[in-house]
C-alpha cells in the first residue's frame, strides 16, 4: 500500500465506479429493449480488472472473454465507444459489428475479447511470443474464468508460455461458477492457482475484492515478465452478483446458489473495500468518493446518449473490415 501513489489509487476508484455504473445502465437499457443479444454483467468483479490493469502500461496487451466490458474500461478504453458497440452502432469499437463480447482498441493494448471459452488465452500467449521474438518490452495479460481453466487451450498455452519463458500473465477470475457449475465440482485441486506448479511457474492466490492486492500481485508478475523470467498464473477470488448473462432468468438463482451466499459476498463489495481504504488512510473524504461516483454516473449517461444518437451501419458496409476479399452481396 505504501508503494501505491495517491493518483493511482484515485484512478482505480474512478475506473471501478465507471465499470459499475456502465454495467448497471447496460442492464437497464437491455431490459428496456434498447439493444438485444448477449451481455454478461461484471458487477462484483471490478477490482480484478482495475487492480490488474493499473499495473500495466498502455503498450502492454490484454485479452478478455465473454464477460469483458470491465477489462477494456479498466485499461482506459472509451466508455462511449464501448456503449455504442453494445447498441450495434457505427461509432462502436467494432463499428457495431462485434457487440458485447468483442471490444478492441489496439492503440491502448486491448487485443479484444471472445465469447468462445478460453479462446483468448492462446491469443495473449501469441502476443507474448511476438514480444519475445521482436525484442519488444511489453507484457501480455489474459483474463479468463474458472470454467475456462479446464479447457485444453488454457493448459496448452500455459505449457508453451512456461517452456519458452514468455512474458504473459494468466489471470483467472474465479467468480465461483461457470454459468451454474461450482468450480468445486469441476476442479480437482483446492485452488486453480495450484495448477501453476505443473508448468513450473508461480501461482498466486489473490483476494479479488481488493483492488490494491490485485495491483500489487500483478505488478510483481509484470516485473517478472519484463525481466525475462516467464509467465505467472494469478487466481483472483471474486464473485459475480448477477446471473451469468442478461436474460438467463433470475428464477434459476436458487438452483445453484443461495441469496445468503450472494449477500455474504456483497458484504465485501470491491468498491466499498477500496473506499474504506482511501477514507481511513485520509486519501479521500466520503464526499470526494461520492463525487467520483456521481461524475462516473454522468459519464455513463453521456455514453448512452452518444450510443443512441450514433447511426446503424449501412447494409453495404456488411463485409467492410471483415474479409480480405469480400463476398459479393446477392
Amino acid at each position: 500500500m505504501e508503494n501505491v501513489s495517491k493518483e493511482k489509487l484515485v484512478q482505480m476508484l474512478e475506473r471501478m465506479w465507471l465499470i459499475r455504473h456502465f454495467e448497471v445502465r447496460v442492464m437497464e437499457v437491455h431490459s428496456a429493449g434498447e439493444f438485444t443479444g448477449a451481455a454478461h454483467p461484471y458487477i462484483g468483479e471490478e477490482a480484478v480488472a482495475v487492480g490488474a490493469c493499473a499495473a500495466l502500461e498502455d503498450t502492454d496487451y490484454i485479452a478478455g472473454n465473454h464477460r469483458s466490458h470491465g477489462h477494456p474500461l479498466a485499461k482506459g478504453g472509451s466508455v462511449k465507444r464501448a456503449m455504442a458497440e453494445l447498441y450495434g452502432r457505427v461509432d462502436g469499437y467494432c463499428k457495431g459489428k462485434g457487440g458485447s463480447m468483442h471490444l478492441a482498441d489496439f492503440s491502448i493494448g486491448i487485443l479484444g475479447e471472445s465469447g468462445i471459452v478460453a479462446s483468448s488465452v492462446p491469443v495473449a500467449t501469441g502476443a507474448a511470443l511476438a514480444a519475445k521474438i521482436q525484442g519488444e518490452d511489453f507484457v501480455s495479460m489474459v483474463f479468463f474464468g474458472d470454467g475456462a481453466s479446464n479447457q485444453g487451450a488454457c493448459h496448452e498455452s500455459m505449457n508453451l508460455a512456461a517452456l519458452w519463458s514468455l512474458p504473459v500473465i494468466f489471470l483467472c477470475e474465479n467468480n465461483q461458477f461457470a454459468v451454474t457449475t461450482s468450480y468445486h465440482d469441476s476442479v480437482s485441486v483446492e485452488h486453480i492457482s495450484d495448477r501453476a506448479a505443473a508448468y513450473n511457474m508461480p501461482g498466486i492466490l489473490v483476494d479479488g475484492q481488493d483492488a490494491v492486492a490485485m495491483y500489487e500481485a500483478t505488478r510483481e508478475a509484470v516485473a517478472r515478465g519484463r525481466a525475462g523470467e516467464g509467465p505467472t498464473l494469478i487466481e483472483a477470488l471474486t464473485y459475480r452478483y448477477e446471473e451469468h448473462s442478461l436474460g438467463l432468468g433470475r428464477v434459476r438463482r436458487g438452483e445453484y446458489r443461495t441469496q445468503g451466499q450472494i449477500d455474504e459476498w456483497r458484504e465485501r463489495d470491491p468498491i466499498d473495500v477500496l473506499e474504506h481504504t482511501l477514507t481511513t488512510q485520509g486519501i479521500l473524504t466520503r464526499e470526494e468518493c461520492d463525487a467520483i461516483s456521481k461524475a462516473k454516473a454522468d459519464e455513463v449517461d453521456e455514453a448512452v446518449e452518444f450510443a443512441r444518437n450514433s447511426p446503424y451501419p449501412e447494409p453495404e458496409e456488411l463485409y467492410d473490415d471483415m474479409w480480405a476479399d469480400p463476398i459479393p452481396l446477392p
